[in-house]
C-alpha cells in the first residue's frame, strides 16, 4: 500500500498541494482526477521520489520514501507525462539500458526485456529508431520502460495525451491488462479516461483532495438533487399540479414560449418521480410536452468540484518532463530530460 499523509508542495509563495493524504490500496487502477493546475503531476513526482515534498510523508509498503527512497523506488515504476525516451536508440536498446540501470543482468535481463516488448505490443518495432515511430508506439516504449523490475506499482501521468483514438483506445486495453499483476495510478484530465479504466478516482481541486472513492460514491456524496424539466401547455389549473408528489424538494418556474410553462422540479436521488407528474398534469387538465430528468453525473460533479480552481489557480510549476511539449511530428528528436534511476 501507498500512504500519502498531508502532503505538501510549496513553490516559492504558490503552494502546489496543500495537506494532501489518501491511501492506495493494492490490486487497483486509481485514477488522478484534476484541472491542468490542480497538483497531479506534482503529487505523482513527490511519491515516485522525483520530487521533494516541502511537508508531509510517503510510504510505499510501509517504506518512507524520504528515509529510504532507494528501496521505495524499487516498488514504483514511472511514466511521466513527456516518456523520457532516447530518440538515437532502439526501443530494444532504450530498453535493455533501462533494465541495466534497474539492476537487471544476463539472462534475467534478456527474459524479462522481451517479455516486456510482447505485452506492450513493440516487439514488431524493436530495430527502429524511438525518434521514426509514432507517438502512440513511443508511449508504448515508455509504459514498457516502467514495466521493467516487475514493479508492485506502476505510476503514469497522462498516459493518452496527444494520442488519436484508436492509440487511447490500445493505451487504455494496456493499462487494464497491467491491472491483473500490478496497482495502477493513472493521473489524467480527462473524464472519459477515468470512468473507462479507473476502479477508484481521487479528484483534485485548488492543490486539495475534493473527492475520492468509486465513481458511484462520488456522484452519491457530490452529486445533489436530480433534476426534472418539465414544459406543458399554459391550459387546465396547474397550481395544484406538483402538490402530494412524494420525492419533490422544490419547484422552481422557468422561461418558456408563449402560451407554454416550464418548470425545472429538484427531487431527491433515488426517486423516480416521472410517472407521479404525468399523472398529475393528466388529472389536473394540464397537456405535457416535454418531461425530461437530469441525474447527476461525474462530469457535473466534477465541474462543480473544480470550476474554483480552474477560476483562481495560477499554472502549476512543473517538472522538465511534464513541460516537454509533442508539437506532433512523429520524426522529432526526442527532449533533453534524462531519466533518473537509483
Amino acid at each position: 500500500m501507498i500512504c500519502v499523509n498531508h502532503l505538501t508542495k510549496k513553490y516559492g509563495s504558490h503552494t502546489a498541494i496543500e495537506d494532501l493524504s489518501f491511501s492506495i490500496e493494492e490490486g487497483k487502477i486509481y485514477g488522478l482526477l484534476g484541472p491542468n493546475g490542480a497538483g497531479k503531476s506534482t503529487t505523482m513526482n513527490i511519491i515516485t521520489g522525483c520530487l521533494a515534498a516541502s511537508a508531509g510523508t510517503v510510504t510505499v509498503d510501509g517504506i518512507d520514501h524520504f528515509e529510504d527512497s532507494r528501496a521505495a523506488k524499487r516498488l514504483i515504476g514511472y511514466l511521466p507525462e513527456m516518456p523520457p525516451l532516447y530518440g538515437d536508440l532502439t526501443p530494444y536498446e532504450y530498453l535493455c539500458f533501462v533494465a541495466r540501470a534497474k539492476g537487471l543482468k544476463g539472462e534475467a535481463l534478456e527474459a524479462d526485456v522481451r517479455e516486456i516488448m510482447d505485452k506492450t505490443r513493440i516487439t514488431e518495432m524493436s530495430g527502429r529508431l524511438i525518434r521514426n515511430l509514432s507517438k502512440g508506439y513511443r508511449q508504448r516504449v515508455g509504459i514498457a520502460q516502467a514495466m521493467l523490475g516487475n514493479p508492485k506499482y506502476i505510476i503514469l501521468d497522462e498516459p493518452t495525451v496527444g494520442l488519436d483514438p484508436l492509440q487511447i483506445i490500445e493505451i487504455r486495453t494496456l493499462i487494464r491488462e497491467l491491472s491483473g499483476s500490478h496497482t495502477v495510478i493513472l493521473s489524467s484530465h480527462i473524464l472519459a479516461e477515468v470512468q473507462e479504466v479507473c476502479d477508484q478516482l481521487l479528484i483534485i481541486a485548488d492543490g486539495k483532495i475534493a473527492a475520492a472513492g468509486t465513481i458511484e460514491q462520488i456522484i452519491d456524496r457530490e452529486g445533489g438533487d436530480g433534476t426534472l424539466s418539465v414544459i406543458a401547455k399554459d391550459e387546465g389549473d396547474l397550481s395544484e399540479v406538483f402538490d402530494g408528489i412524494q420525492g419533490i424538494e422544490r419547484v422552481q418556474p422557468t422561461d418558456a414560449d408563449e402560451g407554454l410553462l416550464g418548470f425545472t422540479v429538484f427531487f431527491r436521488r433515488g426517486s423516480d418521480i416521472r410517472e407521479a407528474v404525468y399523472r398529475s398534469f393528466v388529472s389536473h387538465g394540464g397537456v405535457l410536452l416535454d418531461l425530461h430528468a437530469n441525474v447527476p453525473t461525474l462530469e457535473s460533479v466534477f465541474l462543480h468540484l473544480t470550476e474554483r480552481s480552474e477560476e483562481i489557480s495560477p499554472e502549476e510549476p512543473v517538472s522538465p518532463a511534464a513541460d516537454a511539449k509533442d508539437d506532433g511530428d512523429e520524426n522529432q528528436e526526442d527532449g533533453g530530460y534524462t531519466p533518473q534511476f537509483r
